[in-house]
């Protein structure tokens, strides 16, 4: 049975519930999704400072997933919309990694300009800059924010509902786009009761990464080697045995 590994880079247990159940439910009953949630960090990521410390405890959780005997993932999901620590994953990982802010500007690409609909003012300018990184930078027609953070929103579905519903809608009329993304691991399961009300693709940042990590197929990057190219010192223990020995070379 393929092996999909989603880590939860915030330390939210009802986030990862939220992961587990809609990316087991987009992968089907022949791929086995484990979701690890981070064990220090912010519980919602929505400034820049949570943002970098996510990136960090990607890595941790990742280390932790393969300290575990026989563990070995065919692919990798970062389950928050920023994809913190992305690339430094991407370097080292046997198994081939996406995130789902990565996924879903892909995905939404396919359809032609997209806009990003997502929760807390903060991410705006985060999620240009992780657009324009990643190659996407002209296919992204805006970014809309509504007040609440991610969090807040999945607190309240239904109040959620209405206010990304007119968030969409608005995105669709303000910058003419093909395709909109409703960005965020706490908004999983929504683009499916909005998309009724919008005239375009709304795309599920959480099912959009299931799908692209399990079509990524079970080929490593070239430059990956399973190990990090530096020594670590005061990180964790699962960190540190994969890093270079002090004083060593792998």
């Amino acid at each position: 049975m393929r092996q999909l590994l989603v880590i939860n880079p915030n330390t939210s247990a009802s986030v990862s519930t939220l992961l587990q159940t809609h990316a087991q439910g987009a992968a089907g009953p022949q791929v086995q999704v484990r979701t690890i949630t981070a064990r220090f960090g912010a519980p919602y990521i929505a400034c820049e400072a949570s943002y970098l410390v996510a990136g960090h405890a990607t890595l941790d959780a990742w280390a932790r997933a393969l300290a575990q005997e026989g563990y070995c993932p065919d692919a990798v999901l970062i389950g928050c919309f920023g994809d913190p620590g992305l690339l430094a994953l991407r370097e080292s990982s046997l198994a081939p990694v996406t995130g789902l802010a990565e996924a879903a500007f892909r995905e939404a690409a396919e359809h032609g300009r997209f806009a990003i609909v997502t929760g807390g003012a903060r991410w705006q300018a985060m999620l240009q800059r992780l657009a324009d990184s990643l190659g996407y930078g002209d296919a992204l027609g805006g970014i809309h924010t509504v007040a609440p953070t991610g969090a807040q929103l999945s607190a309240d579905p239904l109040g959620a509902q209405a206010l990304l519903t007119q968030a969409c809608q608005n995105a669709v009329r303000d910058f003419g786009v093909q395709a909109v993304i409703l960005g965020g691991a706490g908004l999983a399961g929504l683009a499916a009761a909005i998309q009724p009300h919008v005239d375009v693709p709304v795309i599920d940042s959480v099912l959009a990464g299931t799908r692209q990590a399990l079509r990524a197929g079970a080929s490593a990057p070239p430059s990956a080697t399973g190990h990090f190219d530096v020594g670590w010192h005061g990180v964790s223990a699962e960190l540190t045995a994969l890093g270079l020995p002090s004083g060593g070379v792998n």
